[in-house]
């Protein structure tokens, strides 16, 4: 499968962490990358190519943007970053290959590690998201704050799961973060609640998640008051409906 990555600047990323931003349940990867390269002001150094993305630019401030992009900073001296982030899901035929470019530009640019985050069908609503942690490898499993519950059990799809499979194949160290997060809309609260893991994991550098969770009691009213006003139109009798 033809995917290209064409470099814009030059940056050292050696020793730095990778943050996989592809949609998923929730959008809270899509959510948490596009957070952390406006937060962090992270700059665009590279962007991936294919035939086969869509036909399409993104614009934002009057400037055409890629399908997939690649942002990175150093940040105060501690940590460097780099940032793969879309708005479009990936067809399931470029899974794979994206997957492995992604480890393959890691590997090339001596990264640390490799941090996937990824939203996990929640089965009822919670006060409290729970994060679970999967790693590729032993080492990995140490980078992985003790407050993130071990994932034992089940099955991980799209970008996350091939990374994770790949990753241990080539032992290439890959974590999985997967927080709690409704399919349905996009969860701001799950990637407020990853951001939090991730200021763990960045050696000082902090990330101020209020404004994620502000943003989702936004969403969580509106979807409220919509439920409301549907529930309230269910309860009309038909003959004033059609009177």
């Amino acid at each position: 499968m033809e995917l290209q990555i064409y470099e814009i600047k030059k940056m050292d990323l050696r020793d730095g962490i990778v943050i996989d931003g592809f949609p998923s349940v929730g959008l809270v990867s899509s959510i948490v990358a596009n957070y952390l390269i406006e937060r962090l002001n992270l700059e665009q150094i590279a962007i991936v190519d294919s035939p086969y993305f869509p036909a399409l630019a993104l614009i934002r401030n009057g400037v055409p943007h890629s399908p997939v992009r690649i942002y990175g900073g150093e940040l105060e001296g501690k940590v460097k970053i780099a940032v793969f982030v879309s708005e479009f899901q990936i067809p399931t035929s470029l899974l794979k290959p994206l997957a492995s470019l992604m480890l393959d530009w890691a590997d090339e640019q001596k990264i640390d590690i490799v941090v996937t985050p990824e939203g996990l069908i929640q089965e009822e609503k919670k006060d409290k998201v729970t994060v679970y942690g999967i790693a590729s490898t032993e080492y990995a499993k140490k980078k992985i704050p003790p407050n993130v519950v071990e994932f034992g059990e089940g099955v991980i799809t799209g970008v996350t799961g091939v990374l994770l499979t790949e990753g241990r194949k080539r032992g290439t160290d890959v974590i999985a973060l997967l927080a709690e997060a409704h399919p349905d809309y996009p969860d701001a609260r799950a990637a407020g609640r990853i951001v939090e893991i991730l200021n763990e994991m960045m050696s000082g550098i902090k990330v101020d998640p209020k404004p994620l969770y502000e943003e989702a009691e936004k969403i969580e009213k509106n979807i409220a008051t919509l439920r409301e006003q549907a529930a309230r139109v269910k309860r009309v009798p038909k003959d004033y409906i059609y009177a």
